[in-house]
């Protein structure tokens, strides 16, 4: 897959579920706008950075620390290994979770099962490529059957319509937080470059990377998010009251679609989101970590697998901890404060996408600036709700 498609199987992960159908059951239709503004913003940083890693020499850290400075390198690669520990929490209640509605047991032991799971596949690479097509089917029937629940339950399209005029409704707190985190991820966005460098990309190719990978890559999880939610109001609408629908409530969204065997698939769809984010998510947060540090960025190095590691026991670790805890809501509240360090990762991004020695024609134009404004307002925003929210 292409940095993008990299990029958008680490966004639609667990968290970005969670959130989907939790803002369709409490608020139906009328927080669709934040997944299209978001769309739009993920789709402008992701492209700086696929940019910013097709005209550097070395990783986008390494790039950091010639144009700005060791110390900011080193916060940058530490800031994104900070929010995928954030994460990494989500990814590994989701796993549990999933499997959990589906075979029984504990979710907790079935979290600690993957996590060991995903932590052999990773070094494996034989058995890596063999997962990633199983998990890669797994998510494209659970996306192909939203899209069929969205068309049945027969939602309101005006009313979704209606949802892409921004407004906040009372109560929302850390899910339009979760929602924006999710779906505007720019630390997803700041690992794109190191997708770009990973597959080789030249200069030549920008153009047909953006038509045929960055576009579609980004595009394509925000069009299935919003019929998440559209297909989540129209089944669960109301459901659970201000705390919205449980996770159990969430497996008969497919009903309408396919009867018991709709929990199955969601289920299985849920844990395969789970499973390749996880593997994204820690594999990102182990490479910028290393590479931040000064150790190298490739994944076959010793340093960078212990920073993998480290993502994969931090979420596990929490998971057992927070045992009794709703998994709805430790979800939500991990996805939310994957906002904190954005920032200051957006803020890098714009900086080198306009550095003309560094990027040559490829330097961000006047447009691609405003756009840049915009969604550095809009996360600025997005953590200040947080700290209102929280505090």
């Amino acid at each position: 897959m292409g940095p993008a498609f990299i990029v958008g199987a680490w966004q639609f992960g667990p968290g970005n579920l969670v959130s989907a159908v939790q803002a369709g059951s409490r608020f139906y239709y009328s927080l669709i706008w934040v997944i299209a503004l978001s769309t739009a913003l993920m789709l402008a940083f992701a492209d700086m950075s696929i940019r910013v890693g097709i005209m550097s020499r070395g990783s986008v850290v390494e790039t950091i620390k010639e144009t700005l400075g060791r110390a900011t390198g080193v916060a940058a690669g530490l800031g994104v290994f900070t929010i995928t520990l954030m994460f990494s929490v989500g990814n590994a209640v989701g796993t549990g979770l999933g499997l959990s509605l589906v075979l029984g047991g504990n979710p907790v032991w079935w979290t600690l099962a993957c996590t060991a799971l995903v932590a052999t596949i990773l070094f494996a690479r034989q058995a890596y490529k063999v997962i990633e097509k199983i998990v890669l089917a797994i998510v494209a029937t659970m996306a192909a059957s939203f899209v069929a629940t969205a068309i049945i339950t027969r939602p309101d399209w005006g009313d979704a319509a209606a949802g892409m005029l921004p407004t906040i409704p009372t109560g929302v707190g850390l899910l339009l937080v979760a929602l924006v985190g999710t779906n505007f991820s720019l630390n997803a966005a700041f690992y794109a470059g190191y997708a770009s460098r990973e597959r080789g990309l030249r200069r030549e190719q920008y153009r047909e990377t953006t038509l045929a990978d960055t576009i579609p890559g980004i595009v394509a999880p925000g069009i299935m998010t919003a019929l998440v939610i559209a297909a989540a109001a129209a089944v669960l609408g109301g459901a659970g009251g201000q705390e919205g629908a449980t996770l159990e409530q969430f497996s008969g969204v497919l009903e309408p679609l396919a009867g018991e065997a709709g929990r199955v698939i969601f289920a299985l769809g849920f844990t395969g989101a789970a499973l390749s984010a996880m593997i994204a998510n820690a594999t990102a947060g182990g490479t910028l970590l290393s590479d931040g540090l000064g150790w190298g960025n490739r994944v076959s190095s010793h340093r960078v697998r212990l920073g993998i590691l480290g993502v994969l026991a931090f979420g596990a670790t929490v998971t057992v901890l927070a045992r009794g805890t709703s998994p709805v809501q430790l979800i939500i509240v991990a996805q939310a404060l994957t906002v904190i360090v954005a920032p200051m990762l957006g803020v890098l991004l714009v900086i080198l996408a306009n550095n003309r020695r560094l990027m040559g024609d490829l330097r961000n134009r006047w447009w691609q600036n405003a756009v840049a404004a915009v969604g550095l307002v809009a996360i600025l925003a997005t953590c200040y709700q947080l700290v209102v929210t929280t505090f």
